[in-house]
């Protein structure tokens, strides 16, 4: 067997609409973010261009001036939040930042003309210009996105929010001129429960904690009394469901996280239950449940508690994820003699295997945007996390090492994050972020060993 969300902020309201003109050339820039490998270069040539060779992106250079402080106390808000967006938008690896030693322009006003052949002159393609106001405890943010070569604004929004949500603010900022450029879905405003771990590897504890995508924002839901494992956000980001051994075995426990109170759910007289994952709609768990020695999958409607059997087969069947519409299920199982994948109906029936290749494969996970399947695999004495079309097809490994495994899928189904053991007696469990494409693999800040993570949906 293996804080709240911040509250205050309004929802954007927005004051210019993206320019489809400038839209278009972009989108098919980045459509070199395809799933298959990409072997020539690829280009375009509208105003922004990316270049991409056997599979490395030439990042697009864009600059973001320091948002201007409108009011004299937002000084520090306006550099925080230039900060985030910075963080945000360079360290998807599909863009370059230009540092402020390098511009030649000065944004002196919001409203104030823009000097685009300045920021042509040291090849900014996107610029992102802002500015902050505070006043009585809340903050107010005002950006635009241009693209500098047709010097045309493509996308502007205003939010606002309490002082302490600042962070979230500048997420949504960098997630407006993300979408804007790539045509991909928003996730920078989301967060990712996990397991923190503390102590040695021979008595490691554990406890569950959430933090923002970035790692920024920690904070604990349980304490390290007793291990849990699997934690898995709802689709409304406000519970998590987990498997806990406070009892002495495995069981499940659902969770709210803003009142952090819970309850066990799935109690079956002499059984254990773990690996649950929530159905799309948020009604149901479906989980694993082991009784005299087997191990089926079960699914049971949180409201009633009434519960029925999936799968009936000798073999262990554990590790099930929903399809975004709630019509299936992918799940493993050693019914063949080894773990593999099978997808079967939400509503149970015939499975139908559909990993091939050699190894084992593990903890499988159906994207947000449905195309794609993660997993782990486990092969020739290296772990790897693997996608795959949901036929079995296209399988490519995007990582390899001593042990990474638990793939979990932003809420764009873009980048994908895990947990990697190094090797060795002392060796410690970390997180990681890879994109779909296998770039830009990168670890994620936590306070200590973790492990375990699934990501949130964007933040209401």
């Amino acid at each position: 067997m293996h804080r709240p969300g911040h509250s205050g902020i309004y929802e954007p309201n927005q004051m210019q609409g993206i320019c489809l003109m400038l839209l278009r050339p972009v989108l098919i820039a980045l459509a070199i973010l395809a799933l298959a490998p990409v072997t020539a270069a690829m280009a375009q040539s509208g105003p922004l261009r990316i270049e991409i060779t056997e599979g490395v992106i030439e990042p697009l250079p864009y600059a973001v001036p320091l948002f201007i402080a409108e009011t004299p106390d937002a000084a520090q808000a306006a550099a925080d939040i230039t900060a985030v967006v910075t963080s945000d938008l360079t360290g998807t690896g599909l863009f370059r930042d230009i540092p402020a030693s390098a511009h030649i322009a000065r944004i002196t006003g919001f409203d104030a003309p823009v000097a685009f052949a300045d920021w042509k002159a040291i090849n900014a393609q996107a610029l992102v210009i802002g500015a902050v106001s505070v006043s009585n405890g809340r903050v107010t943010v005002k950006f635009r996105l241009y693209d500098v070569f047709s010097g045309t604004e493509m996308v502007g929004q205003q939010l606002g929010g309490s002082a302490a949500s600042w962070r979230r603010i500048a997420h949504k900022v960098a997630d407006a001129a993300y979408s804007a450029i790539t045509g991909e879905g928003a996730y920078f405003d989301s967060r990712v429960v996990f397991v923190a771990e503390a102590g040695s590897k021979a008595a490691r504890q554990k406890r569950l904690a959430v933090m923002d995508y970035d790692g920024a924002n920690l904070q604990y839901l349980t304490d390290s009394s007793t291990i849990v494992l699997s934690p898995r956000f709802s689709p409304t980001g406000d519970r998590v469901l987990y498997t806990t051994f406070e009892t002495g075995f495995p069981r499940i426990k659902l969770i709210d996280v803003a009142a952090v109170s819970g309850r066990f759910l799935a109690d079956q007289p002499g059984t254990m239950t773990f690996s649950p994952r929530f159905s799309p709609d948020g009604a149901r768990v479906v989980y694993s449940l082991e009784q005299g020695g087997n191990t089926d999958l079960w699914v049971m409607d949180i409201a009633s508690g009434a519960a029925s059997r999936l799968t009936s087969t000798p073999g262990i069947e554990t590790a099930p994820s929903f399809s975004p519409d709630g019509s299936r299920i992918v799940f493993e199982s050693d019914r063949s003699g080894t773990q593999q994948l099978y997808i079967m109906p939400a509503g149970g029936g015939e499975a139908t295997r559909i990993s091939f290749g050699e190894g084992r494969y593990s903890t499988p996970v159906w994207s947000p945007r449905g195309d794609l399947i993660a997993f782990t695999k486990q092969s020739a004495g290296r772990f790897h996390i693997g996608v795959m079309r949901t036929d079995g097809s296209e399988e490519r490994l995007l990582t390899a090492s001593f042990l990474d495994e638990g793939p979990t899928w932003a809420p764009n189904g873009r980048v994908i994050m895990f947990t990697r053991e190094s090797a060795g007696a002392a060796g410690e469990a970390r997180l990681y972020s890879v994109d779909i494409s296998g770039r830009n693999l990168k670890q994620i800040p936590t306070p200590g060993p973790a492990s375990d993570p699934a990501w949130s949906p964007l933040q209401p």
